[in-house]
């Protein structure tokens, strides 16, 4: 079971930490470059950051669920 915490911490660990990327979309960036100061286009950029960890965090929900319903620990029999 310790195998197993290790590799979920360094799982949501890597999930945590963001790496500054740019993921924006050609018209967007060609339409955000052009602007003075940059303001804009970091807070476009980190918006697009944000929306794209949700999908991320709700699959690991919904398969943390299935995990501990499958592996739950059954009570045993006293006989």
């Amino acid at each position: 079971m310790h195998k197993y915490k290790r590799k979920i911490i360094v799982l949501v660990f890597f999930l945590v930490i963001s790496v500054q990327g740019f993921t924006q979309c050609a018209m967007c960036r060609a339409v955000l470059e052009s602007e003075e100061g940059q303001g804009a286009a970091k807070g476009i950029n980190d918006g697009i950051v944000y929306l794209m960890a949700f999908p991320y965090i709700l699959i690991a929900g919904i398969g943390y669920f299935i995990y501990r319903k499958f592996y739950r620990k059954k009570p045993e029999l006293n006989k």
